[in-house]
């Protein structure tokens, strides 16, 4: 005994009592399934995630193209005919915005004129791009819409 205190081997009988302190932080198995919650949410997230940015796409090219259908019918009533062909986006003082120019090619058809005048406009999805599931969007000179061969958008 030392000081009080029955010595034994290496350690005395109070110093065995204490309990060890417990480490902070976490298993290797609870960082395994955090991850594998994670990665779940991911999978389920992520295609949402794109089909909403798809639909966004989409809905930015109706709306030019409305906007060409606009400027079409202005530009009757001045030149008494339609601006159709290559130039015509050009012809109606328009361009192809930012959000649609990546993801769709625009043209308007027919490329003369025509008697009746017409015209429709295709927004064409470009193949390598996101929107090449989308299908075709088309406007004619009566409001018809297509998507897709579909009829409305």
């Amino acid at each position: 005994m030392e000081n009080g205190v029955e010595v034994t081997g290496r350690y005395s009988v109070t110093e065995r009592a204490k309990p060890l302190p417990k480490r902070s932080g976490f298993t290797l198995i609870e960082l395994l399934v955090a991850l594998t919650v994670v990665a779940l949410l991911a999978a389920v997230a992520y295609p949402a995630y794109q089909d909403q940015m798809r639909k966004g796409r989409r809905a930015a090219a109706q709306a030019f193209l409305m906007d060409v259908a606009s400027r079409q019918q202005q530009y009757l009533l001045d030149a008494r005919t339609y601006a159709i062909g290559d130039g015509a986006i050009t012809a109606l003082s328009l361009a192809v915005p930012a959000d649609v120019s990546p993801f769709y090619a625009v043209a308007v058809t027919p490329a003369v004129a025509t008697v009746p005048p017409t015209y429709q406009i295709v927004a064409t999805p470009i193949a390598s791009s996101a929107q090449s599931p989308d299908g075709v969007l088309a406007l004619n000179q009566d409001g018809n819409r297509t998507r897709a061969g579909n009829a409305g958008w």
